[in-house]
């Protein structure tokens, strides 16, 4: 195991308002305990009724979920960004804890939040998570195991932390390397600089390796240039897609090529500007998307949106996309029926969304595809 990244802090400088309750003030310490407590049953019913999609409900009281990734044995497993515990979704709808991790220091955005499954050799399930500690943000992974978790091991160290903009996504993509979405943590200038974590998209090896074909030799870098990159995708032909963030407007879903610069701080939007890439599809006010989580299901692509309060539903074009910044077919789904939504997943045949309404959150699916 190899585990990377500088040290060094990021400046704290505050540019958004969102003001999220105390941080958990736990102590940053290596390994983890196994509450087996069942917190309750989750029997799939009929979500609350409105216009749209069929829902089914999965999942209720959940506390602030932000990641939800699948075992293969069937589970689902949750994180909750304040209360640093990973929950177990049983498939007959038994919730209850897994693991919680004890070096996890929340406040603000920061806490515990992106999950994924790596099987190594299709044995051993690793569950990776991305986590803030009190001095950083960082990747570390554990066997998973039936009624908890092993060891935990640091993966990758170093990544600047703030009360917000800390990105947190990470998935596995097609090449079985790990992509990781890490936010500016509030220092803009530090997105342009590719010796520097913050503002990027990483990829590393599972064990926490540097891949020789990463754009940077010896850099986990992928892309630069970036805000706070919330959500990553595989449409059918391998391509990478991310949704952002973006300041008072112009949240973005950009097409990720490694080695290129997306623009920010410099710009945001379509700037066509031949120094940055930009993005496929634009929503110049946040008030309609805010997007978090991103999914594909047969080349279309769902993104979770926090302020706005919907679900986008984009068709993937299969060729080169149009420039503008609008892609074609695009649509809103649940507005203003769940609230934020923070996570989607694709699950068989349905579409999984976690909302993010505090101690009330709660988990629906849709059936895909969604009418």
């Amino acid at each position: 195991m190899t585990a990377h990244g500088p040290t060094a802090g990021p400046r704290m400088d505050r540019r958004t308002v969102l003001a999220l309750g105390g941080a958990l003030g736990l102590a940053a310490l290596a390994g983890c305990s196994r509450p087996q407590n069942l917190i309750g049953t989750a029997t799939p019913g009929p979500a609350p009724t409105g216009t749209g999609p069929r829902k089914i409900l999965q999942a209720t009281g959940l506390d602030t979920p932000w990641s939800m990734v699948r075992a293969k044995d069937g589970r689902i497993l949750v994180s909750e960004r304040d209360t640093a515990r990973i929950l177990s979704l049983s498939p007959d709808g038994n919730l209850t804890p897994l693991v919680h991790l004890p070096q996890v220091v929340a406040g603000g955005e920061a806490g515990l939040l992106g999950l994924e499954i790596i099987a190594a050799s299709g044995e051993v399930e690793w569950l990776y998570a991305y986590l803030g500690t009190e001095t950083d943000n960082r990747v570390v992974r554990m066997p998973l195991q039936d009624s908890g978790v092993g060891p935990v091991e640091d993966i990758l160290v170093g990544i600047p932390r703030a009360t917000i903009h800390n990105g947190g996504r990470i998935k596995q993509g097609p090449d079985g390397l790990l992509y990781i979405g890490a936010g500016d943590a509030t220092d803009q200038q530090a997105a342009q600089d590719p010796t520097r974590l913050n503002g990027k998209i990483l990829r590393i090896k599972p064990d926490g390796g540097i891949p020789k074909a990463n754009p940077f030799a010896g850099s986990p870098v992928y892309s630069y240039g970036h805000r706070n990159v919330q959500g990553l995708g595989w449409d059918s032909s391998g391509r990478l897609w991310a949704s952002e963030l973006g300041p008072e407007k112009n949240d973005e879903v950009n097409l990720i090529e490694p080695g290129r610069n997306y623009g920010w701080p410099f710009v945001t939007g379509v700037a066509r500007d031949a120094r940055f890439v930009d993005p496929i599809h634009v929503w110049p006010s946040t008030a309609d998307a805010s997007p978090s989580a991103l999914a594909i299901a047969g080349d279309i692509a769902y993104v979770g949106c926090l302020r706005g309060e919907r679900l986008w539903e984009f068709p993937l074009p299969a060729g080169e996309p149009p420039a503008g910044g609008t892609l074609p077919g695009a649509r809103e789904l649940l507005s203003g029926q769940e609230g934020r939504l923070r996570d989607v997943l694709v699950v068989g045949d349905e579409l999984w969304v976690a909302t993010n309404e505090g101690a009330d959150s709660r988990i629906i699916a849709l059936e895909l595809p969604v009418a």
